[in-house]
């Protein structure tokens, strides 16, 4: 059986964009820091370049042989660097805004957690295919006994990553993508639902513990509240109404730079919000950027493309037949569903903005080649599935 092409095909559509959009968007960035025109461009094209040798490269192994051996090393080897982050020398690791997030090697900057994505995913998606499922008769103490190892593994995941890398888009990202694979492995409904509330309560515990986030949520607020709040009583909406003296700088560019493109855009480089009033818009703004210079139809189009490459990573989980496969292809694809979805939704004043980049599409080498890793193996699996 050969690798599934068409997957392979949409991916490096995506990341072929991602470098029009860095060469696009970074115009403004190459100025600050007074490098050549080309500089980001040229870094994300090898980012491409590698990321796409990579995916050919696990696309034509034995899933047998080599899915867990990746799968664990990924798991174990991300985990162990973030938790020794903290103890790193400032020369090896980068620090902004006092969290260390970011390894420094050969030049560039490596972020240990977005590796740390894949490989949680296939801890799980190993682990639930041999402990989960078939919970007919029993109950939700049960339940809550056998997911209890798993808790304890994710919530030393959401305590390093929340706390030491202060981080809490990934938590999200993670946590989400969790509750939905215990559903798909056979936990119940009723197992879930009571998940999902702790999950809520432990949330809004890590935003008030960090006066950051309490800001960033009153930021967000304070743009999203007059649509909300002329929804309910005039007595109610004026207990939850917050005084505002301006409007959230980045979430204001953002929602201007994406008017400002309308139906079919500024065209490419005619963008203006890329210089200087959104920081960095080829990384975590990206969408915004798209939005501006190609408009409606762009962002279309690379949805379009993003959602025929879901189709197709949950068209394999559905062709496989070994559940552990099945469980870490939905795996892989709800944390890029996600992922995007966290990013899409803060750009545009829906929900408190995560600092979570667009995959395949964001600048960064990472984020592309981690996603670029799972998606890799993703295709290994599909030689075990029964593709048209």
């Amino acid at each position: 059986m050969t690798a599934d092409r068409k997957l392979f095909t949409l991916v490096s559509i995506l990341i072929g964009i991602s470098i029009v959009l860095t060469y696009s968007l970074s115009t403004y960035v190459t100025l600050l820091f007074d490098v050549n025109e080309f500089h980001f461009a040229i870094r994300q094209t090898a980012f491409g370049f590698l990321s796409i040798l990579i995916i050919w490269l696990l696309s034509q192994g034995n899933p047998d042989k080599l899915l867990a051996p990746i799968g664990f090393s990924l798991f174990i080897g991300s985990a162990i660097l973030m938790v020794a982050m903290p103890f790193l020398p400032e020369f090896l690791v980068s620090a902004v805004g006092g969290a260390k997030r970011w390894i420094k090697l050969f030049g560039f900057s490596l972020a240990p957690v977005e590796f740390f994505k894949i490989g949680f995913v296939y801890f799980l998606a190993w682990s639930f295919s041999r402990k989960l499922g078939h919970h007919d008769g029993m109950g939700i103490k049960q339940e809550y006994i056998r997911f209890a190892p798993y808790g304890v593994v994710f919530i030393g995941a959401m305590f390093v990553i929340a706390f030491v890398q202060n981080d809490l888009g990934q938590v999200v990202v993670l946590g989400l993508t969790l509750l939905f694979m215990l559903m798909f492995a056979g936990s119940s409904f009723r197992f879930f639902l009571t998940l999902l509330a702790g999950a809520l309560m432990f949330f809004i515990f890590f935003i008030f513990t960090a006066e950051h986030r309490i800001l960033r949520i009153k930021s967000w607020w304070a743009l999203a509240q007059n649509s909300v709040l002329e929804l309910l009583p005039a007595s109610i909406a004026e207990q939850l109404r917050v005084p505002t003296v301006e409007e959230p700088y980045q979430i204001g560019h953002s929602l201007n730079a994406i008017h400002n493109g309308g139906f079919f855009g500024t065209g490419i480089s005619n963008g203006t919000f890329k210089l200087g009033f959104l920081s960095e818009v080829h990384t975590d703004f990206v969408l915004a950027g798209l939005a501006e210079e190609f408009g409606f139809i762009g962002v279309s189009f690379v949805v379009f493309i993003f959602l025929w490459m879901l189709q197709r990573i949950f068209k394999i989980a559905n062709r496989v037949e070994n559940s552990s496969l099945y469980l870490f292809s939905i795996g892989v694809g709800l944390l890029l569903s996600f992922s995007f979805l966290v990013n899409a939704y803060g750009i545009s004043g829906i929900t408190p903005i995560k600092g979570i980049s667009v995959p395949f599409l964001s600048y960064g080498g990472s984020s592309i080649i981690a996603a670029s890793i799972g998606v890799g193996m993703v295709l290994m699996a599909s030689k075990k599935a029964k593709m048209d």
